[in-house]
């Protein structure tokens, strides 16, 4: 059975930094491409950064580039999200997916994922 399930979402204050994890089992991790997506309130979801199978490329949509980094560990078949300068535009559900590759599409990231988590929530009151 593929799982993926997100931790360390949480409530933290405007400036304040959090660290996300996505374990990943099930198939074979280092096959994939990971991708966080984020999905705030009464908006449709975004999809924020990719991490290439191998960690040699990365991509982040224009609004968390310089504040969030997307790491991985193939050995432990986890997926880290490093969350800095967090604003109330940050505030949304957090979500962890796999595809084969890191697909952007017109300057999004494409968001047809073989394999989706059930998501990590974070809140950055204003």
């Amino acid at each position: 059975e593929v799982q993926l399930v997100e931790s360390g979402g949480d409530l933290v204050q405007t400036g304040g930094s959090l660290r996300l994890s996505c374990a990943a089992s099930g198939f074979t991790f280092d096959d994939y491409a990971m991708n966080w997506f984020r999905q705030a309130p009464g908006k449709e979801r975004e999809g924020i950064s990719c991490i290439s199978p191998n960690a040699y490329s990365t991509y982040y949509t224009d609004s968390v580039k310089g504040r969030f980094t997307i790491s991985r560990d193939n050995a432990k078949n986890m997926v880290f999200f490093q969350m800095n300068n967090l604003s109330p535009e940050d505030t949304a559900v957090y979500y962890c997916a796999a595809a084969l590759s890191c697909v952007v599409v017109s300057g999004a990231l494409w968001d047809g994922m073989d394999y989706w988590g059930k998501g990590t929530l974070v809140t950055i009151p204003s």
